[in-house]
């Protein structure tokens, strides 16, 4: 994993594209580590939390609450890094028009189809390919004689009773497991190779959460499909297969969850009654950490969490007190901005990766002394917590600089007026009801 000493290293066009990437108001995941600066303390909870309760069988749900640019999704971007840095399995879903909340199966399905861990890819078909690898059974083409076919039965056998016998366990996902070693490792009549295939994708599909005929899974004694219903059980056998696999357990995290505001209310109390699903999914499980990153209206606005009681109910005392609480639910980064120094520290980085990806030295005219006067500028408007805003306006001097405009002809206030209303019109156009339905 990078760090941030690798940044010197870093190609051109790598830099180019993390440039590219922060003029949308994204980092790349794999670069998280250059820029994470500042909140030490809700990371040093968070780390605490996962080695010395999620870890050893605990869960929990925190909620993540920022306003548009204080750098909700960067900070969970840095919970998956520490998380994976630790042995945890994670899956990072945005929520959009394709991944709507209100759709749990939907939401679902993306969290296995973005699962990550100590296996190559991401998804729960490479977590399996990597398991059937790890088995340590002889391949079928290497099968040639009646003692190598044998001991590979034994072995089957062997892991039939293990998997039926793991407490908490639902059956058809241990059916499903066996049935895909089956299918991996058992010798097939050439003519029905093609029959291999089309079950080996009925039974990936179906670890997947996608829909498949009882008549297809009846053959491998699965009887159940993904469903609300049952969830809970597929999550728990979803946990305790990355545990045997050797993972400390399953971080979620769930970004962008206030667009569900601007949906009708029959949407929102469908989004809102999957919130509280995977709430008490949760309180049933162990090794699972859950967070979803929101804005401060969905916990004050009307259309917000309080419109829907079954939820409302659970979570209303989160954040009552006023007071900063490194250990609760509430992990508030609108009322812990980043310090000054903290943020020339992180234009110190972006002016470096400016200079790789366009080829020029920008330090004698972008000073720390001009970064600094940047974070005077933003706080004197009373914006210095927005991140976001700081690395577009930092950006866009950068670019000047670059291309021969000297910082001391710059109008700084006039570039954060502008920078504001463009990430106005970013905010709205992300708040729109685009995916009700």
């Amino acid at each position: 994993m990078i760090s941030k000493e690798d940044v010197n290293q870093l190609e051109p066009f790598q830099a180019r594209s993390i440039i590219e990437q922060l003029r949308k108001g994204s980092v790349p995941i794999e670069y998280v580590p250059f820029f994470t600066v500042g909140r030490k303390n809700w990371l040093t909870y968070i780390e605490e939390d996962l080695e010395h309760y999620i870890g050893q069988g605990g869960s929990k749900v925190r909620f993540i609450s920022g306003d548009y640019g204080d750098g909700k999704t960067h900070f969970m971007s840095v919970i998956r890094h520490l998380a994976m840095e630790k042995g945890f399995a994670v899956s990072f879903v945005v929520l959009t028009r394709e991944v709507p909340i209100h759709k749990f199966e939907t939401v679902y399905q993306t969290i296995v189809r973005q699962l990550q861990g100590d296996f190559q890819g991401i998804g729960i078909r490479n977590l399996l390919e990597a398991w059937l690898e790890k088995l340590g059974l002889t391949p079928i083409q290497a099968q040639k004689n009646k003692t190598q076919k044998d001991e590979a039965q034994k072995k089957r056998i062997a892991l039939t009773d293990e998997f039926r016998n793991i407490p908490g366990m639902d059956i058809n996902f241990a059916n499903a497991l066996i049935a895909l070693v089956n299918n991996h490792f058992t010798p097939f009549p050439p003519d029905e190779e093609e029959k291999r295939d089309a079950d080996r994708e009925v039974l990936l599909h179906w670890f997947e959460g996608g829909k498949v005929t009882k008549r297809e899974l009846k053959p491998f004694q699965i009887y159940e499909f993904l469903n609300k219903a049952n969830s809970k059980q597929f999550m728990n056998s979803l946990i305790l297969f990355l545990r045997h696999m050797g993972q400390q357990g399953l971080i979620l995290l769930l970004d962008e969850m206030e667009t569900v505001m601007a949906q009708s209310a029959s949407i929102r109390n469908a989004a809102y009654e999957n919130v509280r699903l995977l709430i008490d999914n949760s309180e049933s499980s162990q090794y699972l950490h859950i967070f979803f990153s929101i804005i401060p209206d969905v916990l004050i606005m009307e259309k917000g969490f309080k419109s829907y009681d079954a939820l409302w109910s659970r979570i209303r005392s989160i954040g009552e007190s006023g007071k900063l609480n490194y250990r609760g639910v509430l992990v508030d980064i609108h009322q812990t901005p980043l310090k000054t120094k903290e943020l020339v520290e992180l234009g110190r980085c972006l002016r470096t990766i400016h200079g790789i990806s366009y080829r020029w030295e920008p330090m004698d005219l972008v000073t720390d002394e001009l970064i600094e006067e940047i974070c005077t500028n933003q706080k004197q408007m009373g914006v210095i917590s927005e991140v976001r805003l700081f690395i577009k306006q930092l950006i866009n001097i950068l670019d000047m600089a670059e291309q021969g405009e000297s910082p001391e002809d710059m109008d700084m206030g006039k570039q954060i007026v502008e920078t504001i209303r463009e990430m106005e019109t970013e905010k709205m156009e992300q708040l729109q009801p685009s995916w009700d339905s």
